[in-house]
């Protein structure tokens, strides 16, 4: 490898060099002394990807590759080095490499480095050629004056870097180091989840202008499949807001609802007063959580959407199903004030799925999600109150896919789907429900009521062999709970739970 002769066309970064005697050469006497060597950042920006977090030589050459066209000189670092000499690639806008093995050589050959910087005593015999190397010791007090000044002459990359503040190591240090080499941005995004918040989106929004699909990188396996992510920052562009800000339902809020039926006072507390009242009553709930949970306390109605019936009615199904423009208002009302809203499905002897489409738009409103309750599912020839019903894993599968394409085709927010249960032959094979999709935070409510003993046992029950990404949801009942918890009660529950509703 030699050193580049010319200087670049674009973006240049000079290095001025300090006296010769705080400097170590090696393999050659140092050519750079006088002249003015350079680094030259691609103008476009790399592609949208999420890199994987685990491998710092990976990340680093990953990095190197995206963000730089040609650098005359690199630091070059070991894994016992690399925390130290990350600052020094930052501060200087150099690339910083990891290792002496030949995809670094090939690396530094293709961005045609002539010098090395690098800890002194690093054994660099692994890297051929006609290479200056400048020796400094990075725990050296004085170190900053042993290493060349940087001068940044024009625009530097635009290209933004998000990091999972959770998630540390050697490859977050390196990919710190390189982005801001480069002149980006790096921002960091509490569990990889850049639909969490306004702030989080608004970020991802600055960073993407027109086009999320090339500018944003992000790190580690936190942010998701590389290959879906370009789909994921589409939505966090386009998609509107929950209430409470943020796109995902969880673990960006929690949630305290009113449970019933309109203008049914047996149904649940929603049926007791009119529709701008029982929008007050729910906000005085969650306010009653405040200052309880770290996550906004956000207010919800859980509508019973259609009523499990003792009589077959006109269509034989046991089920009585609301007239969808009937609750137009309260949708919109409870959207306008900042309310939650689920959409509560009794089935009877029909499915889900063909309830769940009558319902097709009020779910395709921002704020409105979907609750099965598999308790008044039914077989053929069964009647309720004769049995507890239940639902098979393929049936919630099939409601759930439908859910999740909806909401993706119509660029909404990420929806609260709730699963309702309190014995386990209510879902049955609930290990092959699929959790897979990023449009849908599932849920299991625990629908138990009773003593606090009886309400704790059904929790504990309902969460072993819990499917992965499955979240918690708890219900208080002020008629059969005996006692009915109070919240500092309710949110003592462990795990605390994301959705409360009161019956």
């Amino acid at each position: 490898m030699s050193a580049r002769t010319g200087p670049p066309a674009r973006f240049r970064r000079t290095i001025a060099a300090t006296t010769a005697a705080t400097l170590v050469t090696t393999l050659g006497a140092c050519t750079w002394l006088d002249q003015r060597l350079s680094v030259d950042v691609l103008d476009e920006a790399p592609a949208s990807t999420v890199l994987p977090g685990e491998d710092a030589a990976q990340t680093a050459l990953d990095l190197s590759a995206a963000l730089f066209e040609s650098a005359d000189v690199a630091v070059v670092a070991t894994e016992d080095t690399v925390d130290a000499l990350a600052g020094v690639s930052s501060r200087l806008g150099l690339p910083l490499l990891i290792g002496t093995g030949q995809a670094v050589a090939e690396e530094a050959e293709r961005l045609g480095v002539g010098t090395l910087v690098t800890a002194a005593g690093t054994d660099l015999s692994g890297l051929d050629g006609d290479l200056d190397v400048v020796e400094i010791d990075p725990a050296s007090a004085d170190v900053e004056d042993d290493i060349p000044d940087v001068a940044a002459d024009e625009k530097p990359t635009t290209a933004s870097l998000l990091i999972d503040p959770e998630q540390t190591g050697p490859a977050q240090t390196v990919a710190r180091a390189e982005i801001e080499a480069a002149g980006g941005t790096v921002t960091e995004m509490p569990g990889g989840e850049p639909g969490r918040s306004s702030d989080t989106i608004a970020t991802v929004k600055d960073a993407a202008g027109e086009d999320p699909s090339a500018g944003i990188l992000a790190l580690g396996e936190t942010f998701g499949p590389a290959d879906q992510w370009t789909n994921a920052l589409q939505r966090v562009v386009t998609a509107p807001e929950l209430p409470g800000g943020g796109q995902e339902v969880f673990p960006g809020r929690r949630m305290i609802a009113a449970y019933g039926s309109p203008g049914v006072p047996s149904l649940g507390i929603l049926g007791e007063q009119p529709l701008e009242e029982s929008i007050a009553r729910v906000q005085d709930m969650a306010a009653d959580y405040e200052g309880l949970s770290d996550e906004p306390v956000i207010p919800a109605f859980e509508i019973i959407t259609t009523v499990a019936s003792s009589e077959p009615g006109a269509d034989g199904d046991f089920s009585q199903e609301l007239d969808p423009e009937m609750l137009r208002d309260w949708v919109d009302a409870a959207g306008e004030a900042g309310v939650y809203v689920v959409l509560d499905l009794q089935p009877g002897t029909t499915d889900f799925l063909t309830q769940a489409k009558r319902y097709e738009d009020l779910l395709k409103e921002p704020h409105v999600g979907l609750a099965l309750d598999a308790e008044w599912r039914l077989e053929p020839g069964q009647k309720h109150m004769e049995q507890i019903g239940s639902v098979t894993a393929e049936e919630v599968n099939e409601t759930s896919q439908w859910l999740a394409d909806l909401t993706a085709q119509n660029d909404l927010p990420q929806k609260l789907l709730i699963l309702h249960q309190f014995s386990n032959s209510m879902i049955s094979d609930r290990q092959d429900v699929d959790t897979s999709h990023p449009e849908l935070a599932i849920t299991v409510h625990a629908d138990g009521h009773g003593t606090p003993d009886l309400k704790l046992g059904t929790w504990d029950a309902l969460q072993k062999d819990l499917p992965e990404g499955i979240f918690m949801a708890w219900k208080n009942f002020y008629d059969e709970d005996t006692p009915t918890f109070t919240p500092q009660e309710t949110y003592e529950v462990e795990p605390r739970p994301w959705f409360v509703s009161y019956q």
